[in-house]
């Protein structure tokens, strides 16, 4: 790399700190004829992911429609609409985005 073993020493380092910036990373790999590659790798499925984020975004939508009923002394398990709206969502555009359901 054609730098000082103390600057070599400096690098691993901070990646082992998880500190080294990527334009480190990218002149040593240009150093070391290899290219660098830099990725994000996926903690469970798409599938997962889908059917989470369809949950979290059906029970947002349909959490005032629980707190009123409560209010109305009209307790309801909304589970069941929660799963309901779910599966419908998992089809619509606008999954990801923080948009009210409609």
């Amino acid at each position: 790399m054609r730098v000082a073993q103390t600057r070599v020493s400096s690098i691993e380092r901070a990646e082992a700190d998880g500190t080294i910036k990527l334009d480190t990373l990218r002149r040593a790999a240009d150093a070391l004829d290899c290219d660098l590659v830099y990725f994000l790798v996926p903690r469970t499925s798409l599938d997962s992911a889908v059917q989470t984020q369809a949950r979290r975004k059906a029970a947002a939508s349909l959490r005032h429609v629980a707190h009123n009923m409560r209010l109305e002394d009209q307790a309801v398990d909304v589970k069941d609409q929660i799963d309901d709206l779910a599966a419908e969502l998992v089809d619509r555009r606008g999954l990801w985005t923080d948009a009210p359901t409609t």
